[in-house]
Parts: C-alpha cells; structure tokens; sequence
C-alpha cells in the first residue's frame, strides 16, 4: 500500500521546510503544522499515511498527540522527530506507538528509507489483515457427518499451539480451515503468514523462509527478512509443504524443532515463536517411500492431522453449499435471483465434482452471469457435463445450451427430476425431453431443433443414434434441412 499523504508537525521552519521539500519532491500530498494546536485541528479534518512529529512543540510534548494519533480508525504511521535523541527517549517513542525515530539533522536519504520501511509495512499489515479477516464462511456451511467431524478437530485443536497437518485434494478448502483454526487461536491477533511451497523455485525458497543478509547472493541488495521471522507471534501457513525439496528439508526440521535459524550468507541465530500449519495434497507417506520427503519432517508436520473431505463424500452438503455462493454472488453482481431450479439442482447433485468446492463455487458464479434477473438458475446455465456419458462431444447441459425451464413441452423434465433418486438418469431424462420437445417445436427439422438446443447438428445426431440403440425412435423420422 503506497504512502500518498504526509503532516509534518514540526515548529522549527528550516527543519519544517526542508522535510515539506523532501517529501513534495516524492509525490506526496504535504501538510504542515507549527503547533500541536493546528495538529489537532487538521487531523479533525483529514487523515494522513504518515505524520513527522517533533517531539518538543510550543505548546506541548508530542508524546501525547502520538497517543491520540493511535486512536484514529485509520492510525497513520508517525515517526518521531528530535534533536535530542537519547536511547531512553527513543525506546519510549516505540512503545508509546511510533513507527520509527529521527534524530536531527538527517539526511534526504533517511527519509527515503523511512518510506520504503513505511511502504513495506503497511504492506504487510494488508496481507496480514486480507488472510486473517473471515472472507469466505464457506467452510461452516454444511451439516454431514463428515463436515461435522471436521468442525469438531477444529474447536479442538485451534487453541493449542500444536502444530496441524491438513490434508485433502485441491479445492476442498484446506488454506481455509488454516484460517478458521488461526481466528481461533490465542495468536489471532498476531501475523498470519502463508508461503506457497510449490510456487517458489528452488533457487529463492531458502530466501523466503529465512530471510537474507545484504549480499548473500546476486541480487541480494538489502537485508530481507524471511516468513519465519515475519510470522514471529504468529501462525505461517507452509501450503503444499510436499513440494519442499530435499535440501531445505533438514534445515526447516531444525526450525520446527528447535525454534531458531540464521538468515542465508548471515551468522547470528535468530529465535522465533511461531505456530506451524502445513496443508498437502499428496500422499505424503508415498512421498517418503520414494524417498521425497523426510519421514523424521513428516512426523514432526503430523502432529494433528486434520483432512478435509472431497465434495462427493458429503452429498448432503451440495445444495446448501450452492444455496450460499448463489447468494453471495447475487450480492457481488447486484443480480435478484429467485434460487434453482429443479432441474438445476439434479443436475449439481448427480455431478461428481472432481474440483470440489472451488468447483461449485466457479460453477454457480459462472451461473449467476448467465441468468436473466427474476430467474432460477437452470441446468443449461450451470454448463455441468452430462454426466450420462456418451460420445457425442459436446453436453447439452453447457452454458449457451437450451433452456429448459424456458420452453414449452418440458414440465416432465422437473418431474422428472424430482421423482427420481440423485444419480445419471434424471440427467439423461431431461436431455431425451429436451430434444423431443425441440423437435417436436420445430416440425421435426433436426438443423433448427439443434440450433433451438444451442447444440451442432452433429451432437444431436449422434444422440439420435444412441436413442435408436436403445430401442427408441426419437426423431427417426425428421429431415435433415
């Protein structure tokens, strides 16, 4: 997050010139003030990314005004300004809430590092915020055994500082329960870390976990810090903690053990407290046959195993999953929708869903472009593959397909749908319905009744035959124009 504005609370003008010159030549939005009296007055009125606060002002210490500052809904950062600096003062400062201490005279260059530090910051502090804060409540909604279990590991787990090992196939929602058992544990109010294991080349990865000392490598032009150091308090989510390589394995087992590590190209041990949460898609113990992965790491990763449950193993849960993305989605776009239709949820509940609920999500935002205002949401515009099968090539269900709550002749469809167990055949029934009907609309012209699908004359052929292999003679006689 850029810094874009700036108060300077400063009573001496050379000093109060110079920073309003530093900062107006950066791009920043200046305002001055002589006094903690016109301080006061103007953080009334607007809010600022940064304030340069002196110390010792005419008609008071800066101390106080600090202390208010950290009350605003949005605190700026303040960097405390002195021609008097001593240790005690500035450790006073920083506890009293600054962000950094400037002792006079400085140099331009000094404050252009006090940007970037701010700049970084508050960065981290977005991060920070953005995975902590409860965005998706997916993972609550659901009532199956399997989902309740779930809930149960946890209330369990999340007040320890135990470290948790989460496990399950992409997109059943593993960083979220990361999350859920960071807002519940004692460390919510501290960092919330997450480093993608598998998205970091080999090169970089120690970088990333550890940090690096000025000149550690090429390019190594700062001293950075690492995630471990980053998440100190708090929680670091590894994801997909599988695709660690080898060489990094044994260091990060001492971390998890021993709590410490040293920056690359640095010497000085830095000790971190910090909770582990580590999510896998893997089978992690066929990894370790194969000599991939550490078995002293995985056992030490595996303290509480917690698995998050593929969307087919809790059927029950499809609709009421659906039920809510459709009406967070209807917020997002401002669509007034009136729920699914019969057909549609047939549809979702006979899908086997192999993205899971990433995929139902994607699906019913997908669904919710689709459909008219005041409308269900049909089985055309969830675009499902048919999962009846055939060889056709293309699924009558897709996006632009035909309507089926839209068009006359197909209220057996519904029935249908209703009547039947959860499974391939009420699918397959309403695709029979929907070319009977289409060729019935159409005369009986297979060109027209497969536009009238959304379909290519070929697709509709070749459901044809298969109808005829079955015995029934659905458009046996239609044209060909």
């Amino acid at each position: 997050m850029p810094l874009e504005k700036v108060l300077i609370v400063e009573d001496e003008p050379v000093v109060r010139s110079l920073l309003q010159e530093i900062f107006t030549r950066r791009k920043f939005t200046v305002s001055v003030a002589e006094t903690l009296a016109q301080a006061e007055a103007i953080t009334l009125r607007e809010s600022f990314d940064l304030v340069m606060l002196d110390i010792r002002l005419p008609d008071g210490d800066g101390h106080h005004f600090l202390e208010r500052l950290a009350t605003l809904p949005e605190h700026p950062l303040v960097v405390m300004v002195t021609g008097y600096g001593t240790i005690e003062s500035a450790v006073a400062c920083m506890r009293a809430g600054a962000f950094d201490y400037l002792v006079k005279p400085f140099r331009p260059s000094q404050i252009d590092i006090l940007i970037k530090r701010g700049q970084a910051f508050r960065q981290l502090e977005q991060v920070s915020q953005l995975l902590s804060d409860d965005q998706d409540d997916a993972l609550l909604v659901g009532r199956s055994p399997v989902m309740n279990r779930l809930r149960q590991l946890i209330e369990r787990v999340a007040p320890t500082d135990a470290t948790v090992l989460i496990t399950g196939e992409n997109g059943t929602g593993k960083e979220m329960v990361a999350r859920e058992l960071y807002r519940r544990s004692p460390r919510r109010a501290q960092p919330f870390i997450k480093v993608n294991c598998a998205a970091i080349s080999e090169n970089l990865i120690e970088s990333e976990f550890f940090g690096h000392e000025k000149g550690a490598f090429t390019g190594a032009t700062d001293r950075r810090a690492g995630r471990f150091e980053l998440a100190n308090q708090g929680t670091l989510l590894l994801d997909e903690v599988s695709e660690i390589p080898g060489s990094l394995q044994a260091k990060l087992l001492r971390v998890l053990q021993e709590r410490e590590f040293e920056r690359v190209g640095g010497s000085r041990t830095i000790k971190v407290n910090v909770r582990i949460i580590a999510t896998s898609n893997r089978d992690m113990l066929s990894y370790i046959e194969k000599g991939s992965f550490r078995q002293d790491l995985y056992y030490r990763l595996n303290v509480f195993p917690v698995h998050v449950p593929a969307l087919r193993e809790r059927p029950e849960d499809i609709l009421m999953l659906a039920g809510h993305f459709l009406a967070r989605c209807s917020r997002r776009f401002g669509a007034k929708l009136s729920g699914f239709s019969p057909t549609a949820e047939a549809a979702m509940l006979a899908y086997r869903w192999p993205g899971n609920v990433r995929e139902l999500q994607n699906t019913i935002e997908r669904a919710v472009i689709l459909t008219e205002p005041h409308r269900p949401v049909s089985a055309a515009a969830l675009g499902l593959p048919n999962a009846g099968g055939g060889d056709s090539g293309e699924s009558l269900l897709s996006a632009d397909s035909f309507d089926f709550e839209q068009t006359d002749g197909l209220s057996a469809t519904a029935a249908v749908a209703e009547s039947s167990p959860a499974g391939v055949r009420p699918i397959a029934e309403m695709e029979k319905q929907a070319i009977k009907a289409a060729l019935q609309q159409t005369g009986g012209n297979r060109t027209k009744a497969a536009d009238l699908l959304g379909i290519s004359i070929r697709t509709l052929r070749n459901k044809l035959q298969e109808y005829r292999a079955e015995g029934d003679l659905v458009g046996a006689e239609a044209d060909e124009e």
